[in-house]
């Protein structure tokens, strides 16, 4: 399937949701591409999974922000990469860099540059220890087998928006029990 019309079946996929992420974040090796940065040379055209780009095109078409969180060791490389790729000026944010912290420090460095709040991020990543660790920070978080794809893309707007939906009712129910207390509390003081 070419870029064009994985770009056109992803908008239609976008088109389904009432609900979606406001920034939507990136690994890099085995999410994008297949490969590993420190295992190529900056001389050689790197690919990316065949998915990859139409799915980036559709989600910046559709007004959504998107950046990389990688643990590359070798940024240079990746950047380098990103570049020839024709992808860089897509990304607000790109957080590239060797970590033992299972990219919590990326998102916190991308939460602070974009101000998007972290239960408004849809992230892929092929490393689980990555998906537990920062989905423990709010961010709906998707596990990828062989890059992303349409069915990673549909996978991850369903869990966003289940995951919306909730976090929408559970702040609902504060609301309503908070407003009933300070109301008791009004009507004691009267």
């Amino acid at each position: 399937m070419g870029e064009e019309k994985v770009k056109e079946e992803a908008m239609q996929i976008l088109g389904m949701f009432q609900v979606l992420p406001r920034l939507v974040v990136f690994d890099l090796d085995y999410t994008l591409w297949p490969f590993y940065c420190e295992c190529r040379s900056k001389r050689e055209m790197p690919s990316m999974y065949p998915h990859a780009k139409g799915i980036l095109h559709a989600l910046k078409d559709k007004g959504i922000d998107l950046a990389v969180a990688s643990r590359s060791p070798t940024s240079d490389i990746a950047n380098t990469f990103i570049d020839k790729l024709s992808i860089k000026s897509m990304f607000v944010a790109k957080e590239i860099f060797a970590s033992w912290t299972h990219k919590t420090d990326h998102f916190q460095r991308i939460h602070s540059r974009t101000v998007v709040p972290y239960n408004s991020m849809l992230f892929f990543d092929d490393e689980n220890r990555n998906i537990q660790a920062v989905s423990k920070m709010g961010v709906t978080s998707i596990l990828v087998g062989n890059g992303v794809n349409l069915g990673a893309l549909r996978q991850g707007l369903t869990e966003f928006a289940e995951n919306w939906n909730a976090s929408q009712k559970n702040k609902q129910k504060w609301i309503t029990k908070f407003s009933q207390n300070s109301n008791s509390s009004e009507n004691k003081q009267k």
